[in-house]
């Protein structure tokens, strides 16, 4: 497929994709980029089209495929959940191969195929991942309020936290939602005041604000939220005041359950299930 286009076109196709990078540093999923293309460059009736038995468009496998050089070459980062990200390195070739082509072609070169079906087994991965991040991000979203508080518990738990109390179902949305501590009893260190925000917009500074006001001199903050946060409060995390804070986002709490799964519960892992699936990768 990839021999019935120009290296040119691939080149404009790949372009497009930076450009849409260029102001995200906070990356956008490779199932946007894909969405965006066409409204950045028009595109033939044969990137259009399919070619059997693929169920996706050209256009979207000629990317996919031609991005693996980009990776390679560390201008593109491409996480386990499917979101791509423009690097500084990318940012520098942009500027020296103005021209499409050129900044395709040097990314080849800097890019030896080692097997014949090397890039269709790393497009699969990608595929993958990219699909099972979407499943779950969706899963989790649609846990109502207490389901998903349960699960932030559970994870504390793993974590060797010892939660203290959990918000009942009846209660009233407040500004605590878990308390926890570092030992049974309290007695060491700080109280860990836990607020779910689940199902909502991204938490702006007035909902930070509002967090951070219920913070004793003695107590650390976890603000978890499913609808993530913005720009400005990302921004006030690098400020003192933000040392006793910590954001979790969904990839970010998902992250963390992933990295502590052996440590949970069979009830907790019952409330979040999920199986590892190994690919042969790395093929070089």
């Amino acid at each position: 497929m990839m021999a019935d286009i120009t290296l040119g076109r691939i080149g404009e196709l790949l372009r497009s994709a930076l450009e849409l990078l260029w102001n995200k540093p906070e990356g956008l999923s490779g199932k946007e980029i894909i969405a965006f293309l066409p409204e950045m460059t028009a595109l033939t009736e044969y990137e259009k089209g399919y070619s059997p038995p693929s169920n996706i468009p050209r256009y979207e496998r000629i990317v996919r495929l031609a991005t693996i050089p980009l990776v390679k070459a560390g201008w593109l980062v491409k996480n386990n959940k499917g979101h791509w990200y423009i690097t500084e390195e990318g940012r520098q070739a942009c500027r020296r191969f103005p021209n499409a082509q050129e900044l395709y072609k040097e990314a080849l070169s800097s890019y030896e195929q080692s097997r014949k079906n090397l890039p269709a087994v790393l497009m699969a991965v990608e595929e993958a991942e990219e699909k099972a991040w979407e499943q779950i991000q969706r899963f989790l979203q649609e846990k109502n309020r207490i389901e998903f508080q349960t699960i932030v518990a559970d994870l504390l738990k793993a974590m060797g936290y010892h939660v203290a109390w959990i918000a009942p179902p009846e209660k009233e949305r407040g500004q605590v939602d878990i308390v926890s501590y570092v030992d049974p009893v309290g007695a060491k260190g700080a109280r860990i005041l836990v607020q779910v925000k689940h199902k909502g917009q991204a938490v702006t500074m007035e909902g930070l604000d509002s967090f951070l006001s219920v913070l004793g001199a003695n107590d650390y903050g976890l603000l978890v939220s499913t609808g993530g946060f913005t720009s400005e409060v990302y921004e006030k995390m690098g400020m003192e005041a933000m040392e006793k804070t910590t954001l979790l986002d969904l990839e970010a709490f998902f992250d963390l359950w992933v990295a502590n799964h052996k440590q949970l519960s069979q009830e907790a892992r019952n409330r979040l299930p999920l199986k590892p699936i190994h690919f042969l990768y790395g093929l070089e």
